[in-house]
């Protein structure tokens, strides 16, 4: 982890030292027909300075919900020079997209051997066009990209009369060598897919048999609620009993849950993610989209108690569920990964899990009516899992506890012209490791934060401000001595308005947006802060 922040600092440092700002010219004093590309303020996937390999992956246009199908082969396949070898130092996903004219938001994926390595959404284009890119280290799933696989990758889209933007995409894998001091990075021996998955009322379910040697394993869900339903907005939503156009059972509180066969296995609280259209503002998102919006990061679940149970070579049943969502209704993906680090000098580990304990949820909602309505809400969930495995090194036991947290007040008026909500979500994980030696512990504590509001006068002025904050702090302890940390903190804020119902001349719309992304560990630090007006980018400084 400090080694990579190390090189991303240096990488940084590089093109700026202290603090360098970007001067532009007055912004215009209301959006035009065209702006800045999307940006966002995140730093760059570190790489070494070793030979590397580019294989393109997809190179289409997405017109409809056709998906694009195709076939990866790995660097230096087919008999060419591979300068690359086949362990990697680090495997880099980029993503370059462009599109013109006028069209939604639209999510998408990319599967490669039926792994998903991409979930993303697009950004809402200019009249003249706009493009933009995503990178993202996908070293991970190495062992899927060691041979021959199939491609499939969708981004669903509409063309129409109205909506003429065809999303143009273009997806290549960048392979750098291990190669002197740069060595291989160990990543799981297998990434593994549910087999015969498919989603029954509302679960996303199938089977997984793992290697009977399996010593760790660890679950990724992407997760999203659906475009353009309720759940894209979970959130807002409210009992089933209250007069509002958002209802969902009991309300807003969900949370991604794991079983195996049937059993508590792991929980985690989803992102609050708003895509380049959202809160009905997408002047907001034009420059800087909201924090994750073109890169969904997968939930994580350690799910290495359960690694005795699922080494028996028999197929076990996975179910991905999201709390809160009405019994039935869809409104959510949640496609799985499995990734699996066999035990090297044992054909076989057994084991057995010894505590699955799950609180009560809390789950609770107060609605008071009046000329502005408001609903507060509070829920949370606890769940500890311990297990022991004896490995060809020892006997080894893995505790997970996880913890979440989420409160919020939702204000709106009747007509929903005023419509404001106020919202954190807590999710505290902290996995203990103990075998020969002192203990292990990697603590990992996500919060996340919004604060946004909807209003629109008696002019038809519809203006929407936001403040999103996403902020995750880790540590991992030796015994009772921290050996490593990293804070990440990315927060966006935005203010933009325009006016509904008339033709885009007559909008006259307005808004600014600023995000700072902050990321340190012992001995480094990248600080980017990205300013902009009427969709000119303002400021674009480096500080550390």
């Amino acid at each position: 982890m400090r080694r990579a922040l190390l090189a991303l600092c240096a990488a940084v440092l590089g093109l700026a030292l202290g603090v360098v700002p970007a001067v532009a010219a007055a912004p215009p004093a209301e959006f035009g027909n065209d702006w800045h590309d999307p940006i966002t303020a995140g730093p760059p996937v570190p790489v070494p300075d070793t030979p590397s390999c580019r294989v393109t992956v997809a190179d289409t246009a997405f017109r409809d919900y056709t998906p694009y199908k195709g076939t990866y082969t790995p660097p230096g396949g087919r008999g060419t020079a591979d300068p690359c070898g086949h362990r990697w130092s680090k495997v880099v996903l980029r993503l370059e997209g462009a599109v013109a004219g006028r069209q939604f938001d639209r999510l998408g994926y990319l599967h490669i051997g039926g792994v998903e390595v991409l979930r993303t959404s697009t950004p809402e284009p200019s009249p003249q066009g706009i493009t933009w890119h995503v990178e993202k280290d996908i070293t991970r799933y190495a062992s899927v990209l060691r041979s021959e696989q199939p491609v499939e990758m969708l981004i669903g889209n509409a063309v129409d009369g109205t909506y003429t933007g065809v999303i143009k995409v273009r997806v290549t894998l960048t392979f750098y060598a291990a190669q002197g001091r740069t060595k291989a990075v160990a990543t799981p021996d297998e990434v593994l897919t549910l087999q015969d998955a498919h989603t029954q009322d509302g679960v996303y379910q199938g089977s997984l048999t793992t290697p009977r040697n399996s010593e760790r394993i660890v679950a990724e869900v992407y997760a999203t609620g659906s475009g353009g339903g309720c759940e894209e907005f979970w959130y807002l939503t409210v009992p089933d009993a209250v007069p509002y156009s958002c209802r969902a059972g009991n309300g807003p509180y969900r949370e991604v849950q794991v079983r195996i066969d049937d059993r508590p296995a792991g929980i985690a609280a989803p992102f609050p993610t708003v895509w380049t259209g959202g809160w009905s503002n997408p002047f907001l998102w034009y420059v800087i989209p909201g924090p994750r919006a073109f890169d969904v990061r997968p939930l994580e679940y350690d799910l290495t108690p359960f690694a005795g149970l699922l080494n028996d070579g028999r197929p076990h049943r996975v179910a991905v569920s999201v709390t809160g969502l009405p019994a039935g209704q869809d409104g959510w993906s949640t496609p799985t990964n499995i990734l699996v680090w066999r035990d090297a000098g044992a054909a076989r580990v057994t084991g057995a899990l010894v505590t699955d304990r799950a609180d009560a949820p809390v789950d609770e909602t107060r609605y008071e009516p009046g000329t502005e309505r408001r609903l507060t809400a509070r829920g949370g969930h606890a769940l500890t899992v311990a297990g022991y495995l004896d490995t060809s090194h020892g006997r080894v036991t893995t505790t997970v506890t996880r913890r979440l947290a989420a409160t919020s007040t939702h204000r709106w008026t009747a007509d929903e012209t005023t419509d404001a909500l106020r919202a954190r979500w807590q999710d505290v994980e902290t996995v203990t490791v103990r075998g020969r030696g002192p203990a292990t512990t990697h603590r990992a504590e996500r919060t996340y934060t919004m604060d946004g509001a909807t209003t629109v006068d008696a002019a038809e002025r519809l203006r929407t401000t936001m403040t999103m904050g996403d902020h995750d702090h880790r540590a991992t302890l030796r015994g009772a001595r921290r050996t490593d940390w990293v804070r990440r903190d990315d927060t966006y804020t935005g203010d933009a308005a325009y006016r509904q119902n008339v033709p885009r001349e007559q909008r006259h719309a307005t808004g600014v947006s600023r995000e700072r992304y902050r990321l340190r560990a012992p001995g480094s630090c990248y600080d980017h802060l990205l300013a902009t007006a009427q969709g000119e980018l303002t400021e674009d400084r480096y500080a550390c």
